[in-house]
């Protein structure tokens, strides 16, 4: 009988700390789901997309180009 209460008390043991640790992973889940969240609402706060970034560089370029031609073709050269 004694065999059998040292062998509950370390299956018991081992649960113990299988539940403290499952426990751990799931907050720390939970905190990253949080976290993720929260940096997909201020990413585009802070950081241009790509895509938006060539667009505006295109019309920057394009006014540009413009501009240059205007100052080749000006009268008084």
């Amino acid at each position: 009988m004694e065999n059998q209460h040292l062998i509950n008390a370390l299956i018991g043991g081992g649960f113990a700390i299988l539940g403290w640790f499952a426990r751990e992973l799931w907050s720390a889940v939970k905190e990253l789901k949080t976290d993720l969240a929260k940096m997909r609402e201020d990413l585009p706060k802070d950081y241009v997309a790509r895509d938006d970034y060539r667009e505006d560089m295109r019309e920057i370029k394009a006014l540009l180009v413009k501009i240059f031609e205007k100052l080749e073709n000006k009268a008084d050269k």
